[in-house]
């Protein structure tokens, strides 16, 4: 993966390219997020598939707009609602696959997941919002249920990003609900 999970400055280029973005944004385990307000510190990780429901339906509701309108970026640098709904689909899928690599092996190396060619490869803008409205909904479910059937010890199981940084399920959990609630602000403007 690379050291960013969030895309909130993408920008096509001439040939359709996204400009990456390149933080470690790892951070919002360590302080709120002076931007979406999220303190990733005091959520209970218990609460994490409550709060992964809670999103899915916040994104349900942009996602019923005008097709044109969710694909309209508001500064080219900027990705379209649509855009990053369809990056919050996709950070649900990917991050089941790794929570269930962190609950059947011993410490697992994530493969890396460029986000950026994942959009222009996918073809995020064009996508039927109706489609992506379903896919969303039905990621999240299995994430926020896949989230609920961890139990105990499994807690402190352990992953690592090829950047070096190592999660906890419990912090694998608190880093996630962050993307995509940090992403519902981008379009919203609503902080937490």
């Amino acid at each position: 993966m690379t050291t960013s999970e969030h895309n909130t400055a993408a920008a096509p280029a001439a040939d359709d390219a996204i400009v990456p973005d390149t933080k470690d944004w790892t951070w919002v385990l360590e302080r709120p997020c002076a931007d979406c307000g999220l303190d990733t510190g005091a959520v209970v990780r218990e609460d994490v598939a409550g709060m992964i429901r809670a999103n899915a339906e916040g994104w349900l509701a942009v996602l019923a707009g005008e097709p044109g309108e969710l694909r309209r970026r508001p500064r080219p640098e900027i990705w379209s609602d649509l855009e990053y709904a369809c990056h919050v689909r996709d950070v649900f899928r990917l991050f089941h696959v790794r929570l269930n690599l962190m609950l059947d092996e011993d410490g697992p190396l994530f493969a890396n997941w460029d986000q950026d060619e994942t959009a222009v490869a996918e073809r995020y803008g064009e996508q039927d919002p109706a489609v992506v409205a379903a896919e969303l909904a039905r990621a999240a479910e299995v994430l926020a249920g896949a989230f609920e059937g961890v139990a105990g010890a499994q807690w402190a199981r352990t992953g690592d990003r090829s950047d070096g940084a190592r999660f906890t399920v419990e912090s694998f959990s608190r880093y996630l609900i962050h993307d995509p609630v940090h992403h519902l602000y981008d379009v919203t403007g609503e902080r937490v």
